[in-house]
């Protein structure tokens, strides 16, 4: 025989109050007397009772569920992001429900799923494609926060780093350490957020003057680095790469360090994007441009406890810093002859 779950109702007659009394005692905010409270929950601890969350969501229409979809579950940046966006909504009584998009061929069917939960609010990564999911979510009027991800139409809170901003820093840095022969790498997926990186760091070099080379392929993670690496240097001598990436970034960088013979930073200078954990290992020490995911989730938070989220669409810009470690040259400082009396 299957098991039942406790019900209200058998924990009110134990212990011996209505069964308003136990919706009073699991509610927050309602008032029952600290008599009455203490026979609830007596009986509720020693009948192992459990409040059913989705049923009151449906009486209340207030869930306390949150989607977050992801894809590439695997990488570094993914996992601390959901790792931080999780722990902020336990902070705040609210519960995870995680989509890998990776997992499922079927990803509509997965989202109607999802949307019938009436969760709170769907988060959907950067990354985490196609357009239909988002579509999706907002044909059912779902409350949607997108992430490092842009949407034309429709009401959506939209959270973006400034990537533009960072591949501009990474450019200007290696261009003040004398760095001429550039080239840009990232992965084939063709993120929107690789692709605002890229675009900053073009755009800088370009200010002045400076041609780069742009390689696209492979996945994205540590292995588009190697690739990436073996091909352009075999046919260009660069002394300046920037990975829209740091996976990418440490193939490129391991590769040169151990296949190639490669001294860096005197032979060729290397930026990443992100700071995950291991570009800062002593072993990598990956110069950087930092997405700051505090900022991130906080700014999640904010837009989840505002009074306009569902009515009307907030944009968030996350500012990036450079994170310069030992992959990276010091600033040439031109010296100046003294003037003549």
């Amino acid at each position: 025989m299957k098991k039942k779950f406790v019900t209200s109702a058998q924990v009110a007659e134990r212990a011996g109050v209505s069964r308003s009394a136990v919706s009073r005692t699991f509610t927050p905010g309602a008032y029952v007397s600290p008599e009455v409270r203490e026979k609830v929950l007596l009986a509720a601890e020693e009948m192992g009772y459990r409040i059913n969350r989705l049923a009151k969501s449906l009486l209340t229409s207030q869930s306390s569920l949150v989607a977050i979809v992801a894809s590439n579950l695997s990488e570094p940046f993914i996992a601390a992001q959901i790792d931080a966006l999780s722990a902020m909504l336990a902070d705040r009584e609210l519960q995870t429900l995680l989509l890998n998009i990776g997992a499922r061929r079927d990803m509509t069917a997965m989202m109607n799923l999802v949307l019938e939960y009436r969760v709170k609010a769907v988060i959907i990564l950067s990354g985490a494609p196609p357009e239909k999911l988002v579509e999706q979510c907002l044909q059912s009027q779902q409350c949607t926060i997108l992430i490092n991800r842009e949407q034309a139409s429709g009401i959506v809170d939209v959270i973006l780093t400034d990537d533009r901003a960072g591949g501009r820093l990474a450019a200007r840095h290696m261009i003040e350490g004398g760095c001429r022969r550039l080239a840009v790498v990232r992965g084939a997926s063709d993120t929107p957020s690789q692709r605002r990186r890229a675009e900053g760091f073009m755009e800088a070099a370009a200010q002045e003057g400076l041609p780069v080379r742009h390689w696209l392929g492979g996945e994205g993670g540590y292995e588009s680095g190697r690739t990436a690496a073996r091909e352009l240097l075999a046919s260009s001598a660069l002394d300046g790469v920037f990975c829209t990436t740091d996976r990418i970034g440490l193939g490129f960088l391991n590769t040169c360090s151990f296949d190639l013979g490669l001294d860096v930073p005197k032979d060729i200078s290397i930026v990443g994007f992100d700071d995950i954990e291991e570009a800062g290992w002593p072993s990598h020490g990956l110069t950087t441009v930092r997405q700051p995911i505090v900022a991130m989730v906080d700014a999640v938070a904010t837009i989840l406890s505002s009074d306009a989220f569902g009515i009307s669409g907030q944009t968030h810009i996350v500012p990036v810093e450079l994170v310069v470690r030992q992959t990276t040259r010091p600033r040439v400082v031109v010296s100046q002859s003294p003037s003549k009396a």
